[in-house]
């Protein structure tokens, strides 16, 4: 790639580029020409996916990459920013575990947080850095259900989501007026994967897991491309989704 198609090439860089949310999310923003810097643990996991954008003709970048460092979550953002303008980050790092509050562990509890909530500033705060600079940018995070309201078991889970909630609203406070989106999706549903779908029929059998409304992962990653083109004058700082015969 030439400086020049460097320099105006759009990149998007995701942290937490799983099987289901996260590459669907690559597979949307690469088909629109953006360069997609996904960062998951075990790079090698994301080979299928590089695969299969670069057939479509797209470009993903695949990075092994651990949200709890520091130094980790700024050098994937520096190399995503160097391809590029770093035009979205994406924050999509689950951490949902249940455990009755008598059995949480102190381990559990402080591993939930990191992925959860810390890892989001890390992430926040290395995508404002480049944006400030570059003047314009989106900045999004994927929350739950979790991120409103705690649930049985879920202390640690909830914890951590409504921590990252209050940072984007804060973040979304401070960086809006800078010409940054800064957005939080709350997805208010069960998402279908095949950890789910086997949860569900280990639960309620084939005819429960027809009966259980799921997001798909392609809807959520449509989701961020929308909020991504919203023209700043209607910007949405935090949208709920779910399917339309969730109950809620």
């Amino acid at each position: 790639m030439t400086s020049e198609k460097a320099a105006k090439a759009k990149v998007c860089a995701i942290v937490g580029a799983g099987d289901y949310i996260g590459s669907a999310i690559a597979r949307r923003f690469a088909r629109e020409g953006y360069i997609v810097v996904a960062g998951r643990r075990g790079a090698d996991k994301l080979k299928p996916l590089c695969e299969e954008i670069e057939e479509a003709g797209g470009t993903l970048v695949a990075r092994s990459l651990d949200a709890r460092s520091e130094e980790a979550v700024d050098e994937f953002i520096g190399a995503a920013a160097g391809l590029g303008v770093l035009s979205v980050v994406i924050f999509n790092v689950g951490g949902n575990v249940n455990f009755p509050i008598a059995d949480t562990t102190e381990r559990v509890f402080r591993k939930v947080w990191q992925m959860a909530c810390y890892g989001g500033f890390l992430t926040g705060r290395a995508a404002a850095r480049v944006m400030l600079k570059q003047g314009s940018g989106s900045i999004f995070f994927t929350g739950a259900t979790a991120s409103k309201r705690g649930g049985a078991g879920y202390g640690a889970f909830a914890s951590a989501k409504f921590g990252l909630r209050g940072l984007t609203q804060a973040m979304a406070r401070e960086l809006g007026p800078e010409n940054i989106h800064v957005a939080h999706l709350v997805i208010d549903s069960a998402v279908d994967t095949k950890w789910v779908r086997q949860l569900i029929t280990e639960r309620a059998g084939e005819e429960g897991l027809a009966q259980t409304p799921l997001l798909e992962p392609a809807s959520i990653a449509e989701t961020y491309w929308m909020l991504h083109n919203q023209p700043k004058d209607c910007w949405t700082h935090e949208m709920d989704v779910r399917p339309n015969n969730e109950n809620f």
